[in-house]
């Protein structure tokens, strides 16, 4: 966990969750982490449906008030809100692999002493 970046926290979120997590939580908070996890990795495929975009948008809703039940309100800010708009920012401007930071974030400029 030290020194990730947010791509690297993004793939740990999106693949490695739901399978690192199944045996050790219980069903109900397992199953909230698979939907969001499995909420940004369909979000962030090469191809969208406008019709699984609409779904998008409910089911978010629905996830987020179901971690609300699990974690303490002190877990949410302001940054948990933001799931809630992702779907209507997909339909808007296409799959998001043109509009992420992940290129230029991966590069490390080291200066060689």
């Amino acid at each position: 966990m030290y020194r990730m970046k947010s791509h690297d926290c993004h793939v740990f979120m999106q693949t490695l969750i739901p399978l690192a997590y199944s045996d050790l939580l219980p069903k109900r908070i397992w199953d909230a982490l698979t939907e969001i996890s499995h909420f940004f990795r369909d979000i962030c495929s090469n191809k969208l449906n406008v019709d699984h975009i609409e779904r998008f948008e409910t089911n978010i809703i629905e996830t987020l008030c179901k971690l609300e039940m699990i974690f303490p309100p002190l877990f949410f800010d302001s940054m948990e809100h933001l799931p809630i708009h992702l779907p209507f920012e997909a339909k808007v401007g296409e799959p998001v692999q043109y509009r992420w930071m992940y290129p230029f974030e991966r590069l490390d400029i080291t200066v060689a002493m």
